[in-house]
């Protein structure tokens, strides 16, 4: 009888933390761990949060009876490491060490890789990261910018955009790398990528501020007039680092991130919430027309994917746009954990190798 491998599987979000026990591809149990923000200001840093995370983790598996001495293997998400290939990565002492720069704790995802390493070297079991947000296996030309001093850069939400990538292919009934598709995640933040037979070779980059504004990202900006506002006078670095990473987009416009409320209103005769979300689906197909032309136009699916997926009239206005370019695929929300382990499982089996940071 084959084995099969117990994994637990950590996703850190900024005020949450997602946790699943897999057996092999069976979910077991799984939590999500909500903190208030006030409860997350009392720390200095996100690194200052790993301890008492991890901790709640284990008291959660503690009280769900799950042995965590049985466990195989600890997957965490990637965080804001240096640019890396896909695939499943062992925490290892170069990982940690640059998990814990500010330039990687800049974002909770670090804390993935981190915690992980924490819970698994309490049991002498590996801990690995996958499909990290930094993957990047952009074509050369795709890094020039315009300017020489800029270089255009890879981190997006590859975790789940990879992951539906595959799913879509399996329903087609051939491999991820034989096919081509563009994947819009569409959440708090939105990006676009373009899978080329296995390689994600062209995103927007969801961090710098590229591509289609979302809930409370403005996404791409006029440079100009992005330029004058920092010389303002009126706002601090701070403040505009601010507006791009979570005061922008729809919450700058209405007043709100909640998406369900904005597309009723919207439905009901709001003006400008309609003005505002044909807008974004507006940007949205834009930028999923733009990377068709990354494929040549050589597409065999196009899918739109993360929270706003599950909204119907935010998915029919972008299929209106892009119906002609290929079949659309719709995948509500995220598996993250469940792609997570998917990642590992094939290294516990034996049947792929890790990659070594």
């Amino acid at each position: 009888m084959t084995k099969k491998h117990l994994i637990l599987a950590i996703n850190p979000g900024s005020t949450s933390t997602k946790a699943a026990v897999y057996e092999d591809h069976v979910e077991l149990t799984s939590i999500t761990l909500r903190y208030d923000e006030a409860e997350i200001e009392k720390y200095d840093s996100i690194l200052d949060q790993k301890e008492f995370r991890a901790n709640d983790i284990l008291e959660f598996l503690s009280s769900h009876s799950i042995d965590c001495s049985k466990l195989d293997a600890v997957v965490g998400r990637g965080g804001l490491l240096r640019p890396i290939e896909s695939g499943a990565y062992l925490v290892n002492e170069n990982m940690l060490s640059d998990l814990e720069k500010p330039s990687a704790l800049r974002h909770a995802s670090a804390l993935g890789g981190l915690i992980a390493h924490e819970i698994a070297k309490k049991y002498d079991i590996p801990a690995f990261i996958c499909d990290a947000t930094v993957t990047d296996e952009l074509l050369d030309f795709v890094r020039i910018s315009g300017l020489p001093e800029i270089e255009r850069t890879s981190q997006f939400h590859c975790l789940n955009a990879k992951a539906m990538a595959k799913k879509c292919a399996a329903e087609q009934g051939i491999s991820y790398t034989q096919g081509n598709y563009i994947v819009a995640h569409m959440g708090g933040g939105t990006t676009v990528s373009a899978h080329r037979k296995g390689r994600i070779v062209d995103t927007t980059n969801g961090v710098t501020g590229e591509g289609p504004f979302s809930p409370n990202r403005p996404g791409s900006l006029p440079a100009e007039d992005l330029i004058r506002m920092c010389f303002s006078g009126k706002y601090t670095e701070k403040e505009m680092l601010a507006k791009i990473h979570s005061n922008g987009g729809i919450k700058a416009y209405l007043g709100t991130t909640d998406m369900i409320e904005v597309t009723a209103n919207a439905q009901n005769g709001d003006e400008k919430a309609a003005l505002i979300i044909n807008a974004l689906t507006y940007q949205v197909a834009s930028d999923i027309c733009a990377k068709a032309a990354v494929l040549n136009c050589e597409v065999d699916g196009i899918i739109l994917t993360g929270g706003l997926a599950y909204s119907e009239l935010i998915t029919s206005k972008i299929k209106e746009r892009i119906t002609r370019l290929g079949k659309v695929y719709v995948y509500p929300g995220e598996d993250e954990l469940g792609a997570l382990t998917a990642g590992v499982l094939p290294i516990l089996k034996g049947t792929e190798k890790y990659k070594v940071y």
